[in-house]
């Protein structure tokens, strides 16, 4: 992403709308609960790296067709680990777990985890988060939106022009909760918020992942896409197509059970932080959702370190990998779960399996990895 370089008079600005810290009362339990959060995050980060893309919003249209397989798996409670931006929700409202972990080796990720938690928190159900987000006038019915398909929230979305009073009011109540996680956000980590925040409300459910270095392809779905998506049975799940999906999120914002981290899945500290912190609490991990960061991994010869890392995770036999591959670009060869009209696939293979493979001497190629075990999705049997 661009980021624009805010003008001194325009950071006087901000600190005109938001105030600074010292001039809101602080109760003492607020600024315990925050400096633990905010401790928290620090405590399972690490230096952040860099990625070329701004994926604001996933580009695997296929992200839902894991559904019903981890429904069959049984793969619920625990702990849930992610990469990447909201497409991570859709899973943890079907998993449920105890703990969720956003873990991403760009910052920005970290920072847009920070705002979708600010707009969960405003928000008292979806249409209001969807309003909030793209700065759209809330519905004055808004109560009675609870049953509302997501297809009605989407033409409300788009056939709804933004509000740039109500955008106004959202920046400067989002900086208001920013500055209550305990996060420490520098003022260059501000202006990139603003900027996703910009995105949003400005593009509308036109916003999209994009590659930084080339020009974005027929392969990338707006979000309006991914939001009416289906799983394999036929079903819009996504996290905001009902009201109690969307709950299960809001209430885990709410009680500060995402957390957001910086991390590498092969660095020498978040994954291992990660476990530490998990064998503290007594929580094993349900699902570990990494998108394609594996090929990545592969290709940069840092795999095996990835693998170790997640050694250090308490699991279960149903802990699962839940991964993405792409029929496009550099990958080579179709994969044979592919279905018709999708160029992502989403793939599960236990963690136990893996671990197995790897020590038994490993994978022959990326292609090896997601082929050799991948579960069948469509298979009555786990």
């Amino acid at each position: 992403m661009n980021y624009i370089r805010r003008t001194a008079a325009a950071v006087l600005f901000f600190f005109l709308l938001v105030g600074t810290p010292s001039a809101r009362v602080q109760r003492p339990e607020d600024i315990a609960k925050r400096k633990s959060f905010g401790a928290l995050v620090d405590r399972l980060s690490e230096k952040a790296g860099y990625f070329g893309s701004d994926n604001l919003v996933s580009n695997e249209l296929s992200m839902l067709h894991v559904l019903g397989k981890l429904s069959q798996m049984n793969v619920t409670g625990g702990a849930y680990i992610g990469v990447g931006p909201d497409q991570n929700f859709s899973y943890i409202a079907q998993i449920k777990p105890r703990i969720a972990i956003m873990v991403d080796i760009r910052r920005d990720a970290l920072l847009q985890h920070l705002l979708f938690k600010s707009i969960f928190m405003m928000s008292r159900n979806r249409v209001e988060y969807l309003s909030l987000l793209f700065g759209r006038p809330l519905p004055r019915d808004f109560r009675k939106w609870n049953n509302k398909t997501i297809t009605e929230l989407v033409d409300y979305v788009d056939r709804t022009a933004a509000d740039e009073k109500l955008v106004a009011r959202t920046h400067t109540e989002i900086h208001k909760r920013l500055s209550g996680f305990g996060v420490e956000l520098s003022e260059r980590d501000l202006e990139t918020i603003d900027d996703i925040y910009r995105a949003f409300h400005q593009s509308g459910l036109e916003v999209r992942y994009t590659i930084r270095d080339r020009p974005t392809g027929r392969f990338f779905p707006a979000y309006r896409e991914l939001l009416l998506e289906k799983d394999l049975d036929g079903r819009q799940r996504n996290y905001l197509a009902a009201e109690s999906d969307f709950q299960v999120i809001k209430t885990m914002q709410d009680r500060d059970l995402i957390i957001p981290a910086t991390g590498d899945l092969s660095g020498l500290k978040a994954v291992k932080a990660i476990g530490d912190y998990l064998h503290e609490i007594n929580e094993k991990v349900s699902a570990f959702y990494v998108s394609n960061v594996e090929f990545y991994l592969v290709r940069n010869g840092s795999f095996d370190r990835f693998v170790e890392n997640l050694r250090a995770l308490p699991i279960n036999e149903r802990s699962v990998i839940i991964r993405s591959y792409f029929n496009y670009a550099y990958y080579t060869s179709q994969h044979p779960q592919t279905i018709d009209n999708y160029f992502s696939v989403q793939l599960l293979q236990t963690i136990e399996s893996l671990l197995r493979d790897q020590s038994a001497g490993g994978y022959d190629s990326y292609y090896d990895l997601v082929t050799r075990r991948s579960l069948d999705l469509r298979a009555t049997t786990p």
